[in-house]
């Protein structure tokens, strides 16, 4: 209830006294925009409903991202954001065609399943091949060529749930290196237990690439179910045969891009901020957690720390364009505006719509303070201070590998990846509460860094890809 009051308050405070307000600094006045963010922000559920509704589903590099890259700078445009623009690049594209699958023998039935980004294709009346089954990669690794060869390989696994997602690293295994090691050993095709925590009967696709001098094979996902029914038939220890069809094709260079927009800052001198979160996405759903969420979030902020007034730091948000791929928009940014742009902090939201629950401030020794100020600023929002070294996710993570400062606003993943790659990313897995939650967070980060007094240091460079 004091919270409630607390925000009710300063809403009109700084409406109807906006000369009062200027008298503070946007620091000074953080707790107040980051309360107001939690009780009332409607702007991120405005953002992610319109690009889910107005746009949908939006594969790198198709017409559908190119809408919804022009649909952003409309947007941003009419917020009244600054230096709205796209800048472009090119990437080969790849597109999913018919995708089925089904077991002829010794049990005969259809089984769900999409094939991953980059796989190869059958042919158009599909391929019947012996399925063998290996429970982890490095059992895979480890069967002899000859156990392999002309067969279907079937890779599963047991991805548990976890609230910082870390399962992700361990258990995408399968679907990133499992691939291009089934085809070294002579495999027809490889299908893999979907990277997800769920029981639905929804595949969960995404990116895998094959090695250099590598033949692309088929290369799909079953749905849990599925990849457990299949195991159940495997158990019988009678040999299992499948049915297999996917056609996917490469179709050529296309274009995607990233979407940038300022917040003009008052000292040049003191470095930008750069924010954001990835447009495109997968084709299964409309990408309203991943990430859909993630640019109304920051983008929202943003907006926050804008209306209130001038910070001392140009904010930057860049909506990246084909994160799903491999980061290629993120790469993009770095090779265009790095080392010329001032870079002084980076942050991504890209994990969802659920509360955030942890900070890592990314932050110099020289920033202690700082960093101290933040934490206390995020405590109220029920955010814990982490230890771990942020990372700045996939897009801006490259900044950070080059000695730039980041902070991590982590959300919770316990059901992240029920839904992550799947046709189940639709707007209705969004709980405004949680929504909010995440707009306050960012904004009170904006409002302490942006307009933090003390130069905010570089780091060491990492390693890192």
């Amino acid at each position: 209830m004091h919270k409630l009051l607390l925000a009710a308050a300063a809403l009109p405070a700084l409406a109807a006294l906006p000369s009062a307000a200027s008298a503070q600094s946007l620091a000074d006045r953080a707790p107040a925009l980051r309360d107001a963010a939690l009780e009332g922000d409607t702007l991120a559920w405005d953002l992610v409903e319109g690009l889910t509704t107005e746009i949908g589903q939006r594969q790198a590099g198709t017409d559908a991202e190119a809408r919804a890259r022009d649909w952003a700078v409309r947007r941003l445009t009419a917020l009244g954001f600054a230096n709205v623009h796209i800048e472009p690049f090119d990437m080969p594209v790849w597109v999913r065609g018919e995708e089925r699958a089904e077991i002829v023998s010794p049990f005969p039935q259809q089984l769900v399943l999409t094939a991953l980004g980059n796989s190869g294709a059958t042919p158009p009346a599909g391929i019947t091949a012996e399925v063998v089954a290996f429970n982890s990669v490095a059992e895979l690794e480890a069967a002899p060529d000859a156990a392999v060869r002309g067969r279907i390989v079937f890779v599963d696994h047991h991805m548990m749930p976890t609230q910082d997602g870390s399962g992700y690293g361990q258990f995408g295994a399968p679907r990133r290196q499992g691939p291009t090691i089934a085809s070294r050993k002579g495999a027809v095709a490889i299908v893999v237990r979907s990277i997800g925590t769920d029981h639905h009967r929804n595949p969960h696709t995404g990116v895998q690439t094959f090695g250099p001098g590598v033949r692309p094979i088929p290369a799909a996902a079953l749905t849990v179910p599925d990849a457990e029914q299949l195991q159940r038939i495997l158990a019988r220890g009678l040999p299992v045969r499948m049915h297999l069809i996917l056609t996917p094709r490469d179709t050529g260079t296309h274009q995607s891009g990233n979407v940038i927009a300022d917040v003009p800052g008052t000292d040049p001198g003191a470095g930008m901020i750069v924010i954001g979160g990835h447009l495109d996405s997968w084709d299964l759903g409309t990408g309203a957690i991943d990430d859909g969420a993630g640019v109304a979030i920051t983008a929202a902020a943003a907006h926050r720390i804008m209306q209130a007034g001038r910070p001392r730091r140009t904010i930057r948000i860049v909506w990246f364009g084909a994160e799903e791929p491999g980061g290629l928009g993120g790469a993009a940014l770095y090779a265009r505006h790095h080392p010329q742009d001032n870079v002084v902090l980076v942050g991504e939201s890209d994990f969802g719509a659920n509360r955030v629950w942890r900070v890592d401030p990314g932050l110099a020794p020289a920033n202690a303070a700082l960093a101290d100020r933040i934490a206390a600023l995020e405590a109220p929002l029920g955010i814990v201070r982490g230890r771990e070294p942020a990372d700045a996710g996939t897009d801006l993570g490259p900044w950070v590998r080059g000695g730039v400062a980041a902070v991590d606003l982590n959300q919770d993943g316990t059901r992240y990846f029920d839904y992550h790659h799947t046709p189940d990313d639709t707007l209705d897995k969004i709980d405004l509460a949680q929504l909010r939650q995440n707009v306050a967070a960012w904004t009170a980060l904006l409002a302490a860094a942006a307009d933090a007094p003390e130069p905010i240091a570089g780091l060491p460079p990492r390693a890192g890809p």
